[in-house]
């Protein structure tokens, strides 16, 4: 840090230099860059370019020679596509523009499609039906029509070898009881789905052996998420359900994910029994073999169906991504030896690995290129690039590249970050300045910060922002103990490694440690809240559906998630002293800093109310605020429109708070209690 800090200076104060001596040692004039406030920056990278002409990209599936993948479309209103492709071949939709591949089983859905050849079954997301859609054929139902609008849902399908059925999981909305299950769908016919397994709260990964009647599966109950506590099963299928289940590893501190079969029938999965997510297999006497053991993750947390980070390439290798210290790594690994050959390839995450051939298909990105789905062969090598999540990227030169950082913070602990300099080729700040600062703190909390480009990240950087997007303790990528660290913890953890992360910057003489803002989403809103509530380091912040009530989102929320703050806080209601010490909302009188607020009316995570208490005490405390609604948006925006008005947003309501003028032409926020312009 100090080393870059340092040579940062120098190339600044050399470039200053340089000009004013008009010229340098090869007679040729240097190119200056317009010295303006941070903040200030004009950017090519803009709100409108964060969602024109984007994509998100996501489950690739292969069939042969043929290769799928999900499209999420800001500009089509957030639909989620099948797009496929096959050697001489252009990539094309799979269905027509009416339809949605979108699956909201535990919510949160993934895994909405499977295929068979060229045919494609999906989770249809207005009614959430199955559908069949063949070549040149309009999608039919499979599922029958439920009871009420969306109130039976199907995700994580699979069809059998013959072709003829989906196993798949199934949610059932009763009269306020959710029911979870596995069942049989006919794939041709269709019809009432038959049971297979049913029992536990929660299941996933319903997956047969090739060539056998075997199925596995993975399942678990209240108060455990996946990445807690899960059991990996195993049974025969029968004409009438499966006989002789088997629990044949997991349980309550032991996290089982990813369950798949080899292609000689040999069971694999990935557990983090010694604290770190790696990859093992059946050992033939009842018991299983580690393939590579290291303090490294191949998986991450199963907030969706469907990840994907490994799989089988027909000489019996795997093809893995594993991560380290939030980098990903892609590779080959040998099953017999446990020899792991990294690829050498550029890229910082990866995502949706499958074989292909003999080599792979996967969404992969870069600090410098965003998302998307390439072909490698057997060596690492790409050979064709399928989709882009955009057609054309900005100039390099308004690019900041992520760098991970180590800090101190609470109980003399490390945490982890990702920092982001100001980066634009055009501009630079004044000599004696030093940029705001924006510190992210990441959804979830179950998750983490991705090195990979975001352009959202890089409107700020190009802007004369510094950005660090801290992987506070709770994270995922540094193994199960650093997971742990926010339990019974949250609300504290988060927001000391965000304060700390500050503060470190602050002392490298990096930022400006009187301009610092904190942003976040759902859970990473709550920290945010948490920050401006509890504590006064931060000048401003920005959230978006943040959790403001943790007894709210205990009492009256998804299945899924209904018991998720049994380990972040504790058990409800035992706990319910602590759940209203550790809720912004009921602290609000003690706000210390101006705050914008964006929220989707149609929320049932997070719902417009706990903003709104927030709004009321902003405009009693006197104190600048903003709030910015949104009709027809959920937990997460989807429409290209409201994307864009957000970050503008908030980008205005910065510049009113720290004293700068954005260059954008930005329509103003209703907002209340600013300084005068």
């Amino acid at each position: 840090m100090s080393e870059r800090r340092a040579g940062g200076a120098g190339r600044r104060s050399l470039g200053r230099e340089g000009a004013a001596e008009g010229g340098t040692a090869s007679g040729r004039r240097p190119m200056t860059r317009r010295v303006l406030p941070y903040g200030s920056w004009p950017s090519p990278i803009t709100a409108a370019s964060l969602v024109q002409q984007a994509v998100s990209l996501g489950q690739v599936e292969v069939d042969g020679e043929r290769v799928y993948w999900l499209e999420g479309r800001p500009s089509e209103g957030g639909r989620q596509v099948v797009v496929t492709w096959a050697p001489g071949e252009e990539a094309h939709d799979a269905f027509g523009s009416e339809w949605s591949a979108r699956t909201t089983v535990h919510e949160y859905g993934g895994g909405a499609y499977a295929v068979a050849g060229d045919t494609v079954f999906f989770s249809h997301f207005p009614d959430q039906r199955i559908y069949r859609v063949d070549p040149g054929q309009a999608p039919r139902p499979l599922t029958p029509e439920p009871p009420e609008p969306m109130a039976y849902r199907y995700a994580d399908a699979r069809v059998t070898a013959d072709g003829r059925e989906l196993v798949c999981v199934r949610e059932r909305h009763m009269e306020g009881v959710v029911v979870n299950d596995i069942v049989l769908v006919d794939a041709v016919d269709g019809g009432e789905p038959t049971e297979l397994v049913s029992g536990a709260d929660f299941f996933a990964a319903p997956r047969f052996a090739a060539g056998s009647r075997r199925m596995a599966w993975l399942c678990w109950c209240h108060p455990h998420m996946p990445w807690d506590g899960t059991e990996l099963w195993d049974g025969e299928f029968a004409e009438d359900g499966l006989a002789g289940p088997e629990r044949l590893a997991g349980g309550p501190k032991e996290s089982i994910s990813q369950p798949r079969w080899s292609p000689d029938g040999v069971l694999h999965w990935i557990s983090d029994r010694t604290g770190w997510w790696n990859l093992y297999a059946e050992d033939g006497d009842g018991g299983s073999r580690a393939l590579a053991p290291l303090d490294a993750e191949f998986t991450g947390p199963d907030w969706v169906f469907g990840q994907s980070t490994y799989g089988f390439l027909a000489d019996g290798r795997l093809v893995v991504t594993w991560w380290q210290r939030a980098f990903a790594n892609l590779g080959v690994l040998d099953p017999a030896s446990g020899r792991l050959d990294r690829w050498d390839v550029p890229y910082t995450a990866v995502g949706s690995v499958r074989p292909y051939g003999e080599g792979a298909v996967a969404v992969v990105a870069s600090a410098t290129d965003e998302p998307a789905v390439v072909v490698f062969d057997g060596e690492g090598n790409v050979t064709d690039t399928l989709r882009r999540s955009r057609p054309a990227m900005p100039d390099r030169g308004y690019i900041s590249v992520a760098r991970p950082i180590e800090f101190s913070t609470a109980g003399g602990q490390t945490a982890h970050a990702l920092w982001y300099e100001p980066a634009n080729k055009d501009a630079e700040g004044p000599a004696d300045e030093r940029p705001p600062l924006i510190v992210m703190s990441h959804g979830g909390p179950t998750s983490s910060a991705s090195p990979a480009l975001n352009l959202a990240t890089q409107y700020w950087t190009s802007r004369g922002f510094a950005v660090v997007d801290v992987d506070y303790g709770g994270s995922t990528g540094y193994g199960r103990d650093y997971r742990q660290r926010l339990n019974g913890q949250w609300g504290i953890v988060d927001v000391d490694d965000c304060v700390n992360a500050a503060r470190h910057l602050a002392s490298e003489g990096l930022v400006d440690e009187s301009r610092l803002a904190i942003r976040g989403g759902s859970a990473g809103g709550y920290t945010t809240l948490c920050a401006l509530t509890f504590r006064d380091h931060f000048s401003v912040g920005a959230s978006y559906f943040g959790v403001a009530d943790a007894e709210a989102l205990a009492t009256d929320t998804h299945k899924f998630e209904s018991r998720y703050l049994d380990g972040l806080l504790g058990p409800y209601p035992d706990a319910k002293d602590l759940y209203r010490e550790r809720s912004p909302i009921h602290y609000a009188d003690r706000l210390s800093a101006p705050l914008i607020l964006f929220q989707g009316l149609e929320d049932r995570i997070v719902p417009p109310d706990q903003a709104e208490v927030m709004v009321d005490a902003l405009r009693l405390r006197g104190l600048p605020y903003a709030y910015v609604a949104f009709e027809g948006e959920q937990h997460g925006f989807r429409k290209a429109e409201n994307i864009a008005r957000s970050i503008e947003a908030e980008l205005w309501f910065y510049g009113r708070v720290l004293g700068f003028d954005p260059a954008d032409q930005i329509e103003p926020v209703p907002a209340e209690n600013l300084p005068d312009a």
